[in-house]
């Protein structure tokens, strides 16, 4: 498991483009057949991914967590964006077809992640965060995620927003996360631009063509920064970094929130005129 420590605005002014890629990107989150883990030191928040493509792979224990198990004292959000797959937690087993969302609390002790087809595998992408109360394991379908559309042509970011694990959705201790799809035509997400002091974000891209790329924006609202994003990776977003993009098609991405609330709504705005 890599861990990143975390980077104050101050030093994170000075970053060259392969120190922020090394900092906050995240490659190569999809590998066959592994769990793939970064431990981010925002918010303490484990985020990573699994392709069981031709076997099944347990969500193993790492000695950096100082645990009996994974989420002994974590809880978790997956979402599978790939083909239809199986997530078993503690006997139970779930199916989840692309874009559905499984929630394991507190203590769940094993969990295996497996594929119903080894040449159209699914591709799991979870974020784990502390738990200090065991929440019940919940399954929830795409559908029943309370799409909303938002958005206008006329701005390029018409998009669809899936909310999962929130106040009003599955319940969970701290983790909060969903999906947002751009539809054709549109490439902006998250505008207009904001912070949340009070939590900590990443952003899973997918559904990127191979020959396109999303350029996520970073940084202070007067100190912004850009990192070049492919299919299936990912940006940490600390708690006083603005997060929006512009992809050259569109495309889809995860956001999953950890820190001091769950209101979805609790963001401060900088006007895109502000921006510098």
């Amino acid at each position: 498991m890599e861990i990143r420590f975390g980077n104050s605005p101050t030093e994170t002014k000075g970053m060259n483009t392969v120190q922020l890629r090394t900092n906050f990107l995240l490659e190569n989150i999809m590998t066959n057949n592994r769990v793939t883990c970064t431990y981010s030191h925002y918010d303490r928040a484990i985020i990573g991914g699994v392709k069981p493509s031709t076997e099944t792979v347990t969500l193993e224990n790492y000695e950096e967590l100082k645990s009996k198990f994974f989420l002994e004292r974590r809880e978790i959000g997956i979402i599978n964006v790939g083909n239809t797959g199986k997530i078993t937690a503690d006997g139970e087993t779930h199916t989840l077809n692309k874009l559905d969302c499984l929630y394991l609390g507190r203590g769940t002790e094993n969990v295996e992640f497996s594929s119903n087809s080894a040449d159209e595998p699914a591709s799991f992408y979870f974020m784990s965060v502390p738990a200090h109360h065991k929440y019940p394991n919940t399954f929830m379908a795409a559908a029943d995620a309370s799409p909303v559309e938002m958005g206008d042509k006329s701005t390029s970011n018409e998009r669809i927003i899936y909310k999962y694990i929130h106040l009003d959705g599955i319940k969970s201790c701290q983790l909060v996360m969903g999906l947002t799809i751009l539809k054709d035509g549109s490439v902006w997400n998250s505008v207009p631009p904001h912070t949340h002091t009070r939590r900590m974000e990443a952003y899973f891209y997918f559904d990127v063509p191979a020959e396109h790329q999303v350029f996520h924006y970073m940084g202070e609202p007067q100190e912004t920064r850009h990192l070049a994003v492919k299919n299936h990776e990912a940006v940490i977003s600390p708690p006083w970094s603005v997060h929006f993009g512009c992809g050259s098609t569109n495309y889809a991405f995860i956001w999953a929130m950890a820190g001091e609330n769950q209101v979805f709504s609790d963001m401060d705005q900088c006007a895109i005129s502000e921006l510098l």
